[in-house]
């Protein structure tokens, strides 16, 4: 693993950036994200999975390639959550979901085969648990991905969920920061709003993520979700005031931040990706993720680099950012070669 003093400022830009490609093995459009724009990472969806065989010979060809290139390891994510939302289908083990489980002993042993087989076949990274918490009988957007409407029983399921996957060697995110339970519009088309102070989070919503924090999360993932009583004008993925000083300072959260998916409407239909990385930047956001292959990947990390060279402030944020990474990465990764 290269030290962070051996990195260029290219490649410290294009370690804040998580990508997604199509296709199921090293295509050129991967190679360029790799060897040119230098990207620290890269999500995996249905589009680029055949077989588990096939899985292992292009999360191997990756690692490879990140190596000749110079490049540290890369992080290889996938959202394995269970039930309807799982990428990998037989013959990896199916669950169904985190509603369905009935205690701890089902957190556990979807923890433990959940990491096992994601790590024999190269991944190092599960988006997931959701910590999200729905009231009963709330028509939530995320009604089938929760694993209560008791925020103390979903700290509980979801530390267990992170524990036993960072302990059989899978690099835990929690998500969707700072929770999208009480909400009923999906990010993935529009913007929603959620009109709570924040003394009513903390006592709700913030309560299952506290305790991940506690129990030493990895890596927690930023909703979409505008916290109108919090920062009127931004989204949390976006938001100074929910990213750096709710999660960063109040918490005291120092891991891995990362946004959802900057290719979801409610970014994509408000805000130009220039704008978006200059919010994630000064945000204390370690990753921005955009998951379709397309300019807005190579526009980001050129926002990167033209704002972190321009600025002392966000030149050694981002320094501190590609840190914690490295960090993950030594601890999480295979080494070139292996």
């Amino acid at each position: 693993m290269q030290p962070i003093d051996a990195l260029s400022p290219e490649q410290l830009a294009g370690q804040r950036l998580m990508v997604g490609f199509d296709g199921t093995e090293l295509t050129d459009g991967l190679k360029f994200q790799i060897d040119t724009l230098k990207v620290g990472g890269v999500i995996l969806f249905a589009r680029n999975i055949r077989s588990p065989q096939q899985i292992r010979q292009l999360c191997g060809a990756i690692q490879d390639y990140a190596g000749a290139c110079g490049q540290p390891p890369l992080f290889i994510a996938v959202d394995q959550e269970g039930g309807v939302v799982a990428r990998l289908k037989a013959p990896f083990t199916e669950f169904p979901g985190n509603y369905a489980m009935r205690g701890i002993e089902d957190a556990v042993e979807f923890a433990e085969i959940t990491a096992g087989e994601l790590t024999d076949v190269g991944f190092n990274m599960n988006m997931a648990p959701v910590l999200d918490v729905a009231p009963e009988g709330f028509d939530s957007v995320n009604a089938k991905r929760i694993f209560g409407h008791d925020p103390q029983y979903v700290a509980r399921m979801g530390s267990t969920v992170i524990g036993h996957l960072q302990k059989n060697g899978m690099i835990s995110v929690a998500k969707h920061f700072p929770g999208i339970g009480r909400t009923t519009l999906d990010s993935h088309y529009e913007l929603p709003s959620l009109d709570s102070p924040l003394p009513e989070l903390e006592a709700y919503d913030l309560i299952p993520f506290n305790t991940a924090i506690a129990n030493g999360v990895a890596g927690i993932m930023l909703s979409h979700i505008r916290y109108s009583r919090i920062d009127p004008e931004w989204p949390a993925s976006l938001s100074t005031e929910i990213a750096h000083t709710l999660l960063r300072q109040r918490l005291g959260y120092n891991g891995l931040v990362i946004t959802d998916d900057l290719d979801m409407g409610a970014v994509r239909k408000h805000y130009d990706i220039r704008t978006v990385i200059r919010r994630v930047l000064g945000a204390s956001v370690d990753i921005a993720l955009i998951c379709h292959p397309g300019p807005n990947i190579e526009a980001a990390r050129d926002q990167i680099l033209a704002s972190t060279c321009g600025d002392d402030a966000l030149y050694e944020a981002g320094r501190a950012s590609v840190r914690r990474m490295l960090d993950l990465k030594t601890r999480y990764t295979k080494s070139h070669g292996s």
